[in-house]
């Protein structure tokens, strides 16, 4: 199944280092994020659970549900969880999902059907495409994605900056530009006519071509 923009994000129920997760129950009506690894103790993903640990308030602020999944059992990331708080600095407070038999890998589209269903004997090359992020919002569907290789550790302040525009851009009839920032200005969606904006943006907006509208970010 290809997973895209939009599209539902998959329901589960798999055990985590919090007990049994029902996946949509767990989201409840807030927004959530699932980023995936292909093994655990390794060392580039250790780096990464590590520092998203450390942002863990930030997405909390939010109301933005963190949850990791890594293609091992649930009583190895239990112990991996020890080696990212000695050496990151930060404890691991959110869920780890153990995936041993690829069910959740391949519900997302991230490993193929003829996988196999166990993790035993497998390496993290083997499970190389297990390496992706996942924006979903209240209503269950996906907002957005990010795959990156394993021998590039993932920008989760752009993760955050992500979710600051997926969730400014479902409240208002908005879009943000490259490099976007919470605070700055933003375009005017191209589904708002002028006569539209004009009542919405009684000011008026600056518009160095006739496609461009930008205004200071709503509240």
């Amino acid at each position: 199944m290809s997973l895209r923009i939009n599209a539902e994000a998959p329901d589960f129920t798999a055990e985590s280092t919090h007990g049994t997760i029902r996946f949509h129950d767990w989201i409840g009506d807030g927004w959530a994020i699932l980023f995936s690894h292909p093994k655990d103790f390794t060392p580039v993903c250790t780096t990464e659970l590590g520092y998203m640990a450390g942002l863990a308030p930030e997405f909390e602020k939010r109301n933005c549900k963190i949850i990791a999944l890594s293609v091992d059992p649930v009583q190895d990331h239990e112990r991996w969880s020890k080696d990212i708080e000695e050496t990151q600095g930060h404890s691991v407070t959110y869920p780890m999902i153990g995936d041993p038999d690829l069910k959740v890998a391949k519900l997302y589209d991230m490993l193929p059907e003829d996988a196999g269903d166990t993790s035993e004997g497998r390496t993290p090359a083997d499970n190389a495409t297990v390496r992706a992020v996942f924006v979903i919002g209240p209503d269950k569907k996906i907002k957005a994605t990010l795959t990156y290789p394993m021998s590039t550790g993932r920008n989760f302040n752009e993760v955050l900056r992500l979710l600051d525009s997926c969730q400014l851009t479902a409240k208002h009839q908005v879009a943000t530009p490259a490099n976007w920032r919470q605070g700055e200005d933003v375009i005017i969606a191209g589904s708002v006519s002028d006569e539209q904006a004009r009542e919405k943006y009684p000011e008026g907006w600056k518009a160095p071509k006739p496609y461009i509208r930008i205004v200071a970010q709503p509240q």
